[in-house]
């Protein structure tokens, strides 16, 4: 659906009757807002709840709690493009969708049944990130700052005419987890607004250009292993993009070892000392009393703050070197390196 295609605006967009679509935490502070404001909010589209930790137990999403504490109907579709769901909606009949973090593609034939389509928050500044892991991809990639942008909702992913959008810096301490819930909570009064003027007629899409568009593909545990080879900014940025999830992992081997501990680097920063190093990626330069710095690929280093053996729980980088007994040139290695 193009802005030439909507409906006649609403007199009040209050009014309308909205269906919210979100999973992830990153949808609640939305969710949450729109709520609380004032939006008639008929019922919240969630995916069904999967098994989670080791016990396997279904443990509901944080967005599905809030949802049945305010006593506002929750759909969890196994497919909202099956039949199942066209009937959903057609029954409830909203006049838009409200996506934030939902975890489906809605096909053409949902994004047709209400009369304004849907919107959606997407937390990068697009065209710049399109797709499942755009807090992440930027913080990996080194980026400055970020931001979110609400889209009027179209079949190709994140590729929507474009509602509004908020910038903010990437700060040098942050993690992808910290990043995201602080664009969650930019994000929601940004959301709100654009559906008001979106559904009354005072915004029109803006085309996105293509020519700048780039990808944030689904982050994984197969390609979380931190290269040491690289530049220390790019070690430090992987390791903090990682957080919460898969998490940053290596191999430790220490000098009196003779097996390496698989471990996972939790927090980092960029060390404060401008020095070069003539030393292997990946060797342990200095130890401190509550960090560690290990050498990068321009000779520069990154401070080790959280660390975790794996099966473990995760420890201060003070805790760990002294159950480890960590030294200076002791390594860490990374992925497919000779031992």
């Amino acid at each position: 659906m193009s802005h030439l295609d909507l409906p006649i605006p609403l007199a009040d967009a209050k009014s309308a009757r909205l269906i919210f679509l979100g999973t992830k935490d990153f949808a609640l502070p939305a969710f949450e807002y729109l709520c609380d404001h004032g939006w008639q909010i008929l019922g919240l589209i969630t995916q069904p709840d999967r098994p989670q930790g080791r016990k396997q137990l279904l443990i509901p999403s944080k967005i599905k709690v809030a949802a049945e504490s305010r006593g506002i109907p929750v759909y969890q579709p196994e497919d909202l493009n099956s039949s199942e769901g066209i009937a959903l909606l057609s029954a409830i009949s909203p006049h838009l969708l409200v996506t934030v973090a939902y975890g489906q593609i809605l096909k053409p034939h949902i994004l047709e049944i209400p009369p304004f389509g849907g919107v959606n928050l997407h937390g990068s500044l697009l065209p710049k990130y399109r797709g499942a892991a755009p807090v992440a991809r930027a913080m990996e990639q080194g980026e400055i700052e970020t931001g979110v942008t609400v889209i009027q909702m179209s079949p190709q992913v994140d590729a929507g005419g474009m509602l509004a959008t908020a910038d903010t810096p990437i700060g040098a301490d942050e993690t992808a987890g910290t990043l995201e819930a602080r664009l969650a909570l930019i994000g929601a009064p940004v959301l709100a607004n654009s559906i008001k003027g979106y559904l009354e007629g005072s915004i029109s899409p803006s085309h996105q250009d293509k020519l700048l568009a780039t990808r944030a593909p689904k982050l994984s545990k197969e390609k979380s292993s931190i290269d040491w080879s690289a530049p220390a900014f790019k070690v430090d940025r992987f390791i903090r993009a990682m957080n919460p999830w898969p998490l940053a992992r290596s191999h430790f081997l220490g000098q009196d070892s003779t097996k390496p501990l698989s471990v996972v680097i939790h927090h980092s920063n960029l060390s404060t000392d401008t020095t070069t190093h003539n030393a292997t990626p990946g060797d342990v330069i200095s130890i401190a009393k509550d960090s560690f710095e290990v050498s990068c690929g321009d000779g520069r280093c990154i401070s080790v703050k959280l660390i975790q053996t794996d099966g473990r729980n995760v420890l201060s980088a003070g805790d760990w070197i002294r159950g480890v007994r960590l030294q200076a040139g002791d390594r860490f290695l990374s992925h497919g390196v000779e031992i």
